[in-house]
């Protein structure tokens, strides 16, 4: 391609600015070309969309309104997009990951976009990237002719949006005029090079046809012009019905059998809304369009993508398209018809399906609307524009051959047949005067580099998940245990500083970037921000890494623990993202290096397991006794119809497991035991601690400050033990001989369990044979350095016996 300035000033504004882009231009003029050399060279992290499957696909993209899984009805402004009533839009992790790392987003054929489909992706953009920003901060480069095709809104649709917006084009959102987008105008012609077809094409695009080039146009009318076999010609028409016509007639040339295909209707679904033919009737060699995307996971076909038949069955089409190594198998889509309607209260879009149209979603392809040839280039062409009813439509038909002589009319083009919007001709007419230049792409590519270098030293992310734990941690202190408030109030006075620093820095480095210079060329600049980094990368490796590690918390509220591990990781996360940029810019700002290092860091705790917290009871010896206490805690909840905490506090669990009292006297010494709660629950908590200390051979208070308090008279632990034995051997369970000894049935287990090395008892009379056997083959291929963790491993399906019993019969292995 040769130098061409305003492809070059585009290219310029795009891949060294965030500045927002109307790009326009006559048909020809290189626009799908210059979007595919982006596609392939551009470093920003883009995604093209179209609004419709023709134009999408050649845009080398996806639809509108799959990406951002819109409606196809009208969308109010006061509309809540995370509605799951009418918007089912629960987005994949993969595609928020995808926007939240976008920097460019590309919208081809903008003009047929509509003014509140605009206004719905700011919406989206916002809610997953920047809330504060005009799309979410997302640099937005819209492609397109406003003298072609316009947005295809329907007369109920109008009525609905019409208080809202001037008229339907994206010109009038309201994202469009807070994006505040430059406007650059192709003007060298590459698909013509024709003078005279130029020439012809720019007086019908400005409807201002000449009679010498009405005459011109029109030498090309041949009304008993037929195609013969293999000349490559495609039949461009205005309406549907003459495609049809087109396309029967090439039917009837294939010789073999006919397949007729009916449609299934329910409710209210008006002929002429359906899709297709109700009864499609096709043949082995027909040139074959798909009206839908595939609903499957394959996604094997979309709406536009042309093929052959191969073969026919009775309920099925196999098709073959050109550029697959595969067959496509086709059965019968569903198409429903909805009615919108506006809520008198709520004044939001309500919509109700009327009816259903069921069919194989494939039609006739020897001809197609214009309205499905936007953006297509042939070599040869039949047009036929009698007819025209739409802004552009003429305009867009002649414009899509690349010669007049591979231009051959249907019917000859009058004056009647050209039409013009009053919108567009005043929009183009603003633009025109209004054209970007050198100065101010400079300008733009210094604010934007400004913009970023602030980026890497702002931490203001930071302090929204340090404040919501120290929030938990306050409102919630009675059921954490560890080392929480001093570390993160030392990052959150790290941070604070920080912050200052860094809004202090930015306004030194605006006050060296000169008129007519960016911060990337300046050399004082640079070593400025050398000496910034090394700084920054010190304060946050000292003083947030170091603290955020010493963090360790336990809690046994399953909420509480979920949130602060949910904001530690996001605080990870933050840290991680600030030392790449750090590390990987210690030689100086580059602005496309640090967007690569950006758009990576979205991705950062995604592709690997979450960090293992430390958390308070890996560092007590007595982990066993911690769970063995929480689950008699969840017993004695469940049987009094209480929660955990009001049996005894986290604080309480784990002064008992450190303390280790063995009578109620010594309990009441603890923390939060008062005298009803040990009244009501101190005998079961004394037996599992004074049962845990003599299977563990553990001398109370010999490892802490013994109470002055009389020495108990120790049971002999055979006797107890026997004692549970015979219960046992007489037929009750261990439910029943807990119950009657009053003690916790943990104990009883331990209990029975130490007769299994004689043989008096079997594992299987403990636990069922089909979890003895399961463990047995599981629990070698973990990973885990303690019972606790093993009985976290199996999310709390095992008990702590349980599993003691089998870690036993392995280790004799």
């Amino acid at each position: 391609m040769i130098f061409n300035k305003e492809i070059d000033l585009a290219w310029n504004f795009i891949s060294k600015t965030d500045r927002n882009i109307f790009l326009t231009g006559k048909a020809g003029t290189g626009k799908t070309t210059f979007l595919h050399r982006l596609k392939r060279e551009c470093n920003k992290r883009m995604v093209i969309v179209a609004p419709t499957g023709v134009a999408a696909i050649n845009a080398k993209g996806v639809t509108i309104h799959s990406f951002f899984q819109m409606p196809f009805g009208p969308i109010l402004p006061n509309d809540d997009l995370t509605s799951n009533t009418r918007f089912n839009r629960k987005f994949s992790k993969t595609k928020v990951s995808i926007i939240k790392s976008l920097d460019l987003l590309i919208i081809d054929e903008i003009s047929m976009v509509r003014a509140d489909l605009l206004d719905s992706i700011d919406k989206t953009l916002r809610r997953y990237k920047n809330r504060n920003q005009v799309f979410g901060g997302v640099q937005l480069l819209m492609i397109g002719d406003l003298q072609q095709l316009s947005p295809v809104v329907k007369d109920n649709e109008w009525r609905l949006l019409q208080p809202f917006y001037k008229n339907a084009y994206f010109f009038s959102s309201d994202a469009y005029y807070k994006c505040r987008p430059i406007t650059i105008e192709l003007k060298h012609i590459y698909r013509q090079d024709n003078p005279i077809f130029i020439n012809i094409l720019n007086e019908v695009r400005n409807n201002a046809l000449s009679a010498e080039s009405a005459t011109a146009l029109n030498d090309r009318y041949f009304p008993n012009f037929t195609v013969k076999e293999g000349e490559g010609y495609i039949y461009l028409t205005t309406h549907n019905n003459k495609a049809r016509q087109n396309n029967l007639l090439e039917l009837n040339k294939l010789t073999g059998q006919e397949y007729t295909y009916k449609a299934k209707i329910e409710g209210n679904f008006p002929e002429h809304s359906f899709p297709n033919k109700e009864e499609l009737v096709l043949k082995i060699g027909a040139q074959v369009m798909f009206i839908k995307n595939d609903s499957s996971p394959e996604k094997r076909y979309y709406n536009g993508k042309i093929g052959k038949v191969i073969l026919l069955e009775k309920d099925e089409v196999v098709v073959h398209c050109p550029d697959d190594d595969f067959n496509i198998n086709i059965k019968a889509e569903t198409w429903e018809n909805i009615r919108y309607s506006v809520d008198s209260k709520t004044k939001a879009i309500s919509e109700d399906k009327i009816g259903s149209y069921s069919q194989i979603p494939l039609r006739l392809a020897w001809a197609i609307t214009i309205h499905k040839s936007q953006g297509l280039t042939f070599e040869k062409a039949i047009i036929d524009v009698q007819g025209a009813f739409a802004h552009g439509q003429t305009y867009v038909a002649l414009s899509r051959c690349k010669s007049l002589e591979g231009l051959v009319l249907k019917s000859k083009i009058e004056s009647n047949q050209i039409i013009s919007d009053s919108n567009v001709i005043a929009f183009n007419k603003e633009f025109e005067e209004n054209q970007p230049n050198d100065q101010i792409l400079t300008d733009s590519q210094r604010d934007y580099q400004l913009v970023l270098l602030s980026d890497i030293f702002n931490f203001y992310n930071f302090l929204n998940p340090i404040n919501r734990i120290i929030d938990i941690y306050y409102k919630n202190r009675g059921s954490i245990e560890g080392t929480i408030e001093n570390p993160l109030n030392t990052i959150k006075l790290t941070v604070t500083s920080l912050l200052k620093i860094g809004n202090s820095f930015k306004q030194e480095l605006e006050t060296m970037i000169e008129s007519g210079s960016i911060p990337e060329s300046n050399l004082q600049l640079q070593e400025r921000f050398k000496k910034a980094i090394v700084y920054f990368k010190e304060q946050t490796s000292t003083q947030i890494e170091a603290f955020l590690h010493k963090i360790t918390f336990s809690t046994d509220n399953k909420a509480i623990e979920k949130d602060i591990i949910k904001h530690l990781d996001t605080l990870e996360e933050l840290l991680e993202t600030k030392l790449s940029f750090f590390q990987g810019l210690e030689d100086g700002f580059n602005a496309d290096k640090f967007l690569m290092l950006r758009a990576k860091s979205v991705f950062f705790g995604k592709e690997k397991p979450k960090k293992q917290r430390k958390t308070i009871i890996d560092g007590t010896a007595n982990i066993e006794l911690f769970e063995l206490l929480r689950e008699l805690r969840n017993q004695i909840a469940k049987r009094e119809g209480l929660v955990h905490f009001q049996i005894f506090t986290q604080k309480s669990l784990y002064a008992m497991c450190e303390i280790l009292p063995t009578n109620k006297q010594e309990l009441k010494e603890i923390h939060g035991m008062g005298k009803t709660r040990i009244e009501k629950y101190g005998t079961e908590i004394l037996n599992v601690i004074i049962n845990y200390c003599d299977e563990n051979d553990i001398e109370p208070n010999s490892n802490h400050i013994t109470l002055d308090l009389p020495k108990k008279t120790k049971k002999k632990v055979g006797e107890t033990k026997r004692e549970s034995l015979k219960l046992y051997k007489e037929g009750k369970s261990i439910v029943e001989i807990a119950d009657f000894r009053e003690l916790n049935e943990n104990t009883i287990f331990g209990h029975l369990a130490s007769f299994i090395s004689s043989g008096e008892i079997k594992i299987t009379d403990l636990m069922d044979e089909e979890s003895y056997n399961h463990l047995k083959q599981i629990i070698p291929t973990k990973k885990f350095d303690n019972l606790s963790e093993l009985k976290d491993i199996f999310n709390d399906k095992y008990t702590y016996g349980e599993l003691r019993l089998v870690m036993n019969e392995l280790s004799k292995n």
